[in-house]
């Protein structure tokens, strides 16, 4: 048989490398597709068990149950917590016509101790009460003077309303989520009719009294070493519609030894001022996913960027259906983070046997992970499930790894993705805010509320008392009002 001419030989090659380009740019494509439909249907359809489960549950999941110790101790700390309710006792009398033996029908009954005793625990609804405050009034008998005792503190001169009703206005909407017009319903039934109008304005005007406290939270946490921020959108309405505005979140890190301190910022846009506005010119760490708006204030002469390693767990587990090897490296992150479950296990996070076991075995897996990219990058496009997943982690692979230099350094940033979900839930209830001014109030007493609940302070009682004492606080002691140190005051007072 004849040879090909070297002309057409070369035309034949070319096609054949042409066809193999477009069949695998289609691989990728169609791996792509698969991934989204299948990520879609899971999350539409999928039973809580497909979706992704969190490291805390493969955790247990690894190492068994519960012993019987811990499953004790769980049990004791909830007896505390009921021991720890107010105690009312109802007494219940024998009625006057059952006095009386049901045997011989003697009526000369004695009682035995106590009494059985019988435990109930029970809800009993709050109420409201109309304060009639009288101002006693004394004249002197020369008939010029007039001493009037003073009127009671209110929040907002000239207001109507007390404190404890503008907290609990506050406290509904930023700890439990619930939309003004619901809080109104709510009110209503209760026998105390309050327009939804009246209550937006009684929560503005309480986020106008406190805007030093949550500028101040934000400038305290900017100090600290270790900060982890996250962002999250938030519709704002606009001339009839809505566009899209961003909740940002700062906030320091869990069990550091220092009060946590949690703060919100508004923006109007995703871009990197607002990080640079909380940030900007201070040193430390920055605990961050990859999103480039972070870079303002992680350059070289900024804080020092750490990678999540749940969020890159997060899109190798969506990668799974397309590529089962990805399982592989799902069980060595879950490795990485069963170093941490066993060092809080044995009390040593954040000391110098913490930072041992992670040099010792943290720093292994963290070999065993590079040597799986390395090998299954050369069989998975880039632009395949796997393949982005394996280009994202290389492209954070200096982020991801600095854990290793700190013991206090986390391995993710659950922490500020947690501080966002009250905020995600609220925004599911109330849609949007009206405007960017309302945005900036509502992420302001979200700093103070969350601040509050990361300290085991009653929200509720926190504002019931500081919106009282704003006006007449020295400016310089202003931290003391701050929830953190408000629980510490309280708590000496006491």
């Amino acid at each position: 048989m004849a040879a090909l001419p070297e002309t057409h030989d070369c035309e034949w090659r070319g096609e054949a490398e042409r066809l193999k380009g477009e069949l695998i740019a289609a691989q990728d494509r169609l791996g792509t597709i698969e991934q989204q439909l299948e990520k879609l249907q899971r999350h539409v359809f999928g039973k809580r068990s497909e979706k992704m489960p969190s490291v805390a549950d493969e955790l247990r999941r690894f190492n068994g149950a519960p012993s019987r110790e811990q499953t004790l101790n769980r049990r004791r700390e909830n007896r505390q917590r009921k021991a720890e309710l107010p105690e009312r006792e109802i007494k219940h009398e024998v009625p006057a016509n059952e006095r009386r033996c049901p045997k011989c029908g003697k009526t000369d009954l004695k009682k035995v101790g106590a009494g059985k005793k019988t435990v109930v625990y029970e809800y009993v609804p709050g109420h409201f009460e109309k304060q009639v405050h009288l101002q006693e009034t004394l004249a002197c008998t020369c008939g010029e003077c007039l001493v009037v005792a003073a009127a009671p503190a209110r929040p907002i001169e000239g207001g109507q309303y007390g404190p404890g009703l503008i907290a609990h206005i506050v406290t509904s909407k930023c700890a439990d989520s619930m939309p003004l017009y619901r809080l109104a319903g709510a009110y209503q039934r209760e026998g105390i009719p309050i327009a939804r109008t009246t209550l937006g304005d009684l929560f503005h005007a309480a986020a106008r009294e406190l805007t030093p406290l949550w500028d101040r939270l934000l400038a305290l946490i900017a100090q600290r070493r270790l900060v982890l921020a996250d962002e999250t959108p938030i519709r704002v309405l606009d001339k009839g519609k809505t566009r899209k505005g961003y909740l940002w979140t700062f906030r320091t890190a869990r069990g550091s030894g220092e009060n946590e301190l949690i703060g919100y910022c508004f923006s109007p846009t995703r871009s990197g001022d607002t990080p640079k506005k909380v940030l900007g010119g201070t040193q430390g760490y920055l605990m961050v996913d990859g999103y480039t708006g972070y870079n303002r204030v992680t350059l070289p002469e900024g804080r020092t960027r750490l990678g999540c390693w749940a969020h890159a767990r997060r899109d190798v587990f969506d990668s799974l259906k397309t590529s089962p090897e990805a399982q592989e490296l799902l069980d060595l992150i879950r490795d990485l983070y069963r170093v941490e479950h066993e060092a809080k296990a044995s009390g040593i996070l954040g000391t110098e046997a913490h930072s041992e076991l992670r040099r010792e075995r943290s720093s292994k897996i963290i070999q065993d992970i590079e040597r799986w990219l390395a090998e299954q990058k050369k069989m998975h496009p880039p632009k395949s499930p796997l393949g982005e997943a394996i280009s994202y982690i290389e492209g954070q692979w200096p982020a991801l790894t600095r854990f290793l230099e700190n013991a206090r350094l986390p391995l993710d940033n659950n922490a500020s993705e947690g501080a966002l979900r009250v905020p995600v839930l609220g925004r599911k209830n109330f849609l949007f805010v009206g405007h960017d001014e309302g945005g900036e109030r509502l992420a302001g007493l979200y700093s103070l509320v969350a601040t509050c609940k990361a300290n085991g302070v009653n929200p509720q009682a926190y504002l019931a008392d500081v919106l009282v004492r704003m006006k007449s606080h020295p400016a310089k002691n202003l931290d003391d009002l701050l929830p953190h140190r408000w629980a510490t005051a309280v708590a000496d007072s006491s």
